[in-house]
């Protein structure tokens, strides 16, 4: 589930949780709508930590001796 999926399932989760009032013999749609809110918060945060374990990977292996600039040359 990508960030985009995760965010559409939070929004229309909070819409059926706080905006609809329609009630249904049988079916609650504010808990069906806090169901879906928590879904879509849930693949939102882990959306972002699977992001940022390949951003992780992407950079090259720091070395600690080279730090700081080289030295300047003598010519």
């Amino acid at each position: 589930m990508t960030i985009g999926t995760s965010l559409v399932l939070a929004a229309i989760g909070a819409v059926l949780k706080w905006a609809v009032t329609a009630h249904i013999n049988g079916f609650n749609i504010q808990t069906a709508g806090l169901v879906v809110f928590i879904i879509g918060l849930v693949g939102v945060l882990l959306s972002l930590v699977y992001m940022s374990w390949w951003a992780e990977r992407d950079r090259p292996a720091r070395d600690p001796r080279y730090t700081h600039h080289p030295p300047p040359y003598n010519y």
